[in-house]
Parts: structure tokens; sequence; C-alpha cells
């Protein structure tokens, strides 16, 4: 049965048509922030997260401490219209400090996550591309490095020879790299096989070409939905190894750092030596977690408009 055409409308132009060229997974930008923004909690984590970044580092200009040099007249005071969160075991001001740790856990868990994304990013791309024995090479070095846990090798290393943020960013991505791996790999796998990509190697386009230009162009939302995940996994990972001794070191200080620092002085009922930081790690890791499930619904093809 034929479609009935309207006024104006040219044949083959009308809505049982194929649009030109591949869409196969392609979701407009208006329809994927409709979608984001229909997911309320998405919307939340967000706000959440900019309001972070917004105290972490533009906190610190309205609300100036001094971060490195101790003050024992100011040891472990009660929050108070001076210092509104207390004060810590060296007379540093609890509200600087927390806006001072959480720049350096959003720096490393942002810093961290990218490189873990784009390590993994490269790696699944081109030994999924590649398939044969070269991709069951390639993913025998990720599955074995994925039976390893991760906090263990941070403890290890880090045993070794403590790391400072540069350390800690290089040390996150090279042992975070390996999920956003397999989830690119699998990507590949299935873009390697569309027409687009066969016509570039009938008309002689390197590997490079196609990798470059085809299947990592159109695996972006599964680059970006991994990549939020990865930050707040490596926040966690740095909160762990800092809460054991094995993070960035005095004066510098990040939120597992602070609450490692605290633990002992919150049984003595200095609540705000621990609280502040341990809610931060919450919020911070559940408002990227939600950011990315907002970016998973908002890249589904198969989602409701």
């Amino acid at each position: 049965m034929s479609a009935v055409l309207q006024p104006g409308q040219s044949p083959g132009t009308g809505p049982l048509a194929d649009p030109p060229g591949d869409t196969a997974g392609a979701v407009g930008p208006r329809l994927m922030v409709r979608r984001f923004t229909r997911n309320r909690l998405a919307v939340a984590g967000l706000v959440v997260i900019v309001l972070f970044l917004l105290f972490c580092f533009a906190g610190p200009l309205l609300h100036p401490t001094d971060q490195t040099h101790t003050t024992l007249s100011q040891v472990n005071l009660a929050p108070s219209a001076r210092h509104l969160l207390g004060t810590d075991a060296v007379g540093h001001d609890e509200l600087g400090r927390l806006m001072f740790g959480g720049k350096v856990s959003l720096l490393v868990g942002l810093a961290a996550g990218l490189l873990a994304t784009v390590i993994g990013t490269l790696w699944g791309a081109a030994a999924g591309y590649a398939g044969g024995w070269i991709d069951a090479a390639m993913m025998r070095v990720v599955d074995a490095g994925i039976a390893i846990p991760a906090l263990f090798i941070l403890l290890v290393v880090s045993a070794i020879s403590t790391p400072g943020v540069f350390g800690l960013v290089v040390i996150l991505g090279l042992v975070s790299w390996l999920v956003p791996s397999r989830l690119v790999r699998a990507e590949t796998l299935t873009l390697k096989n569309r027409d687009y990509v066969h016509t570039l190697r009938a008309i002689g386009g390197t590997h490079t070409r196609a990798i470059t230009r085809h299947i990592l162009p159109n695996s972006v939302s599964t680059i970006v939905v991994a990549a939020t995940f990865q930050v707040a996994d490596a926040i966690l990972l740095v909160a762990y190894v800092s809460y054991l001794g094995l993070g960035v070191q005095p004066p510098a200080t990040d939120w597992g750092g602070m609450l490692s620092a605290g633990l002992t002085a919150a049984y003595s009922g200095r609540w705000w030596l621990i609280l502040p930081p341990g809610l931060a790690v919450i919020l911070v890791v559940c408002a990227f977690n939600a950011i990315g499930d907002g970016l998973r619904d908002a890249f589904d093809v198969r989602g409701r408009a």
C-alpha cells in the first residue's frame, strides 16, 4: 500500500523514506537534551557537580584559609561563626580544608577518568577493528587485568613509592582503562561491518582513517557514558587509598585523607572532622553515576522521544 503524498511533498521524502546516509545509533542534540532533562535524578546530579566545582575552585577566593602552616592555638575547635566547620588536629580550618581536599579529589578523578577512557577507547577500538587472533590476544590482556583488583594494584604501587597528584592520575588511569576498552570493543565489532566502513576500505582508505573518522565518532555515546562512570570510580579509589594513608601527603590532602585524619577524632564527638568529607564523597560519586545513567538514556536510540 503506497503512502499518500502531502501537498508539496515529492516521492521518497515522506515519513516512510529512509534519511540519507547512515543514521544508525544517531540521536539529535535536541532529543538528547530533552531525554536528559526528563531524568530528574540526572539533572540533580549535574547540579550537584556544578555546585561542588564552584565550592572547591571558587570557594577559596571567598573563604581564604592557610592550609600549609599549623596553628596550635586553634586546634580541634568546634564549629562557630569564625570556623563554620571547626578546625582539625593541627588548627586548619575544616571548611577551607574541605575545599582544598575537594579540589584534589575532583582534579584527580576527572583527569584519571579521562586518561582511563582514552586508553580504553584506543585499545578497544584497535582490538575490535583488527579482529581475529589480534583481538583475542588484546582482550586476554584485558581479562587478566580485570582479574586483579585495581585497589590491590594501587596499594602495592603506593606502598613502594608514595605518589603525588600527578602520580595518582597516572596510576589510576593505568588500572582503570579495562572496562571502557571492553565497551568500545563491543561497539567497534558492530560498527566495522557498516556499509560506510566497507566503502572507505574499497576506495583505499586506511585502517587508521576508518577508526578515527567513522568508528570512534559513532561510538561517542558509549565513550561519554563510560567516562562519567570512570570519574566516579576514580574518586572512590582515591578516597580508598588516601583513607589508608597512601595517597597525597600533608600538607596536601583530599577527601579520603580527611576521613582518615578525622576518624579517631570522630569517636571523641568531633563529628565535623568526618561527616563533611564523607558526605562530599558520597554526593559526588552518586552524582556522577546519576549523570552517567541520564546520558545512557539520552543516547539510547531505542528510547522514547
